[in-house]
């Protein structure tokens, strides 16, 4: 007997067990009768009535929905897009803080020298640089979404030719 029909027998004794009423020994009720069962010596089985065997199906991803995996990847693209800005935005802030550009700014005017005016907090100043990270991560959201749905149809197109992903589940 395979997993699979004592996985449906057993099913079926626990639902026909359930269906009817029924009493213990000496008047107990069914739950003590498991308990009385299961003391007696006897295996007691688990409670929805399925050997402990784990279950393994075999599938076959055939088809990827191309607006569902629009959706998502446009989801998960401004996720990161947003990250990418805060990131940005906290990396400028500690090396700020730790006087990094104050320290370049210094150097660049020793090298350079006096007479040319010059300040490196023109060119990456906090609002420049988020201002780019913006820019990166709005292009990045197009390109991402567009991207992801291109390989949404072409995993469609090759599917078909050979017969899609396939996958083993198992619930372990």
């Amino acid at each position: 007997m395979t997993p699979a029909e004592r996985a449906t027998t057993s099913s079926a004794e626990a639902a026909a067990r359930a269906a009817t009423p029924s009493t213990g020994q000496a008047g107990r009720p069914a739950g003590d009768a498991v308990r009385a069962a299961t003391t007696a010596g006897q295996a007691a089985r688990p409670r929805n009535g399925v050997d402990s065997v784990p279950r393994r199906v075999r599938l076959t991803l055939a088809r990827v929905d191309p607006w569902s995996v629009t959706k998502l990847s446009f989801l998960l693209s401004v996720a990161v897009g947003i990250a990418l800005v805060v990131a940005t935005a906290v990396i400028w802030s500690v090396l700020d803080g730790m006087g990094v550009f104050t320290d370049l700014n210094g150097l660049l005017k020793d090298v350079v020298g006096n007479e040319v005016d010059f300040d490196l907090l023109d060119y990456v100043g906090f609002g420049k640089v988020l201002s780019l990270a913006t820019v990166i991560a709005v292009v990045d959201v197009v390109l991402l979404t567009a991207l992801s749905t291109v390989v949404a149809f072409l995993y469609n197109v090759s599917s078909a030719l050979v017969g899609g992903l396939h996958v083993t589940l198992s619930d372990d």
